[in-house]
């Protein structure tokens, strides 16, 4: 039973039952009682009309207690009669058991002009009337309720027996409904089962457009997002693959080439080979350390803690320009920056504006000039580079997307991905353009604190990038 009732069509089942159950309680008790009422009712008008057509007969008030009235002279023998007196006494005519007649006396005395009231005497129930009957006295008659309460007592049986039909057919009813109605659910919940087990995420057929409809469709909804989240892992796995071959495969050729002349040299390489191919074995571990962190940190499925706090974007930019200074010494810093606070995580919003700064680096030419503005939390780089076509535009920020100018060029291609995703997580935007100089610029776009919301934790929502 209980198993039964863990099931969705056991407990819609019980559910149906029960209700019905209580429908049918509830109609047959007013059934009943109806019919009770109007039972009586037609008793009490049938009596009241036998005593007054015998209250006219002028001489029952003279009738001595010997005499037996006959039953026909009320109209019927199923009835008992008696003659109240104003001082309480009484006399019977038709054998009528002892009875306290106080209510009727009233009626006798004038009191009231009728009464009705059931009287238990003689070991059963009497439904007794009285009304004025001559001068001081009334006329009483009595009537077995007997009868009634077989045909009541009969009437309960019958509507005791179908009741419980009715809820043996309703709960039949409510469990096949379940099981029809639950139809549709069971073939979801199998066919989401056999996605579980195969890993197919083929989407779920639909039918109709009632609830289940909708869930299929939410189904469907998720094993796209599924799909497409499979699918950028494995993106990422193959392009995270390939970018890591070449660096690896540089350093083994360069260690193995230190191995092999210090083998045949004994220890002797020319100085300037050597510290040629050791700058070379420094650059790819650089590259491949920048590689491997800009992976981390666009595959992560989990947020790291972040600390998330009023950050004055102006304080970002000169600790990005601090760092970036060193690794460019050769080109000039046009910077014009303002006071601007955001709410975020300074170390993401650090490592943005970083990135920005060292891609335009890395394009300008030799003594070329960086230009870094930032007012009303809009930041903008430019560059004297080449610039981007417009034709590449829509694809700088994709993960390991790189223009053909810049194969042979140091980078992994996920530096301005980085900076789409920190620019999303801040309720932000990144724009390319082509800047006055011809160069690149990228336009960062942060919100003032009343707008911008904090990173929402688990966030996943980036692009991709030109190097």
């Amino acid at each position: 039973m209980s198993r039964l009732l863990r099931s969705l069509a056991g407990r819609v089942t019980l559910l149906t039952t029960i209700a019905v159950g209580l429908a049918v309680a509830f109609v047959a008790v007013g059934a009943f009682m109806t019919v009770r009422v109007q039972l009586q009712s037609t008793l009490d008008n049938s009596l009241l009309e036998r005593a007054h057509a015998a209250a006219k007969y002028p001489l029952l008030s003279e009738l001595t207690n010997d005499y037996q009235l006959p039953s026909w002279a009320l109209g019927a023998a199923d009835v008992r009669i008696a003659f109240v007196y104003s001082d309480g006494s009484y006399r019977t005519y038709d054998q009528l058991p002892p009875m306290q007649l106080d209510a009727e006396r009233d009626v006798a005395t004038g009191d009231r002009d009728w009464t009705a009231r059931t009287i238990y005497a003689g070991g059963r129930d009497y439904r007794v009337v009285a009304v004025p009957a001559g001068k001081g006295g009334a006329l009483v008659v009595a009537q077995s309720l007997e009868p009634q309460q077989q045909v009541l007592a009969r009437l309960g049986v019958v509507m005791l027996v179908f009741g419980l039909l009715g809820v043996v057919a309703a709960g039949v009813a409510g469990w096949a409904v379940a099981r029809n109605g639950l139809r549709p659910v069971r073939r979801l919940t199998s066919e989401v089962e056999a996605i579980a087990r195969t890993e197919d995420l083929d989407p779920i057929e639909v039918e109709g457009d009632d609830e289940v409809a909708r869930l299929a469709t939410a189904f469907n909804e998720m094993l796209t997002a599924l799909a497409a989240s499979r699918d950028r892992q494995r993106r990422l796995v193959a392009d995270a693959g390939h970018e890591l071959r070449t660096p690896l495969t540089s350093l083994r050729t360069n260690i193995e080439l230190l191995t092999q002349a210090d083998a045949e040299t004994a220890g002797v390489l020319p100085e300037g080979a050597r510290a040629e191919l050791l700058a070379d074995v420094h650059a790819q571990i650089e590259e491949l350390t920048t590689l491997i962190g800009d992976l981390v940190e666009l595959s992560r499925d989990d947020e790291a803690a972040h600390v998330v706090a009023p950050v004055d974007l102006a304080e970002v930019v000169d600790q990005a320009l601090a760092r970036v200074r060193r690794r460019a010494p050769g080109l000039e810093f046009d910077v014009a920056v303002e006071p601007f606070e955001v709410v975020g995580d300074s170390a993401a919003l650090e490592r943005a504006v970083t990135n920005l700064l060292d891609n335009a680096a890395k394009w300008s030419p030799p003594g070329g000039t960086v230009t870094v503005r930032l007012a009303g939390g809009v930041l903008t780089v430019d560059d004297e580079g080449p610039g981007i076509s417009e034709e590449d535009r829509p694809h700088v920020f994709d993960r390991f997307w790189r223009a053909e100018e810049s194969r042979g060029m140091p980078g992994s291609g996920l530096g301005l991905s980085i900076v789409a995703r920190v620019a999303d997580r801040h309720a932000g935007t990144v724009e390319v353009d082509r800047s006055p100089a011809g160069g690149a610029r990228f336009v960062l776009t942060l919100p003032a604190p009343a707008a911008a919301a904090p990173p929402p934790s688990g966030a996943h929502l980036w692009t991709g990038g030109r190097g």
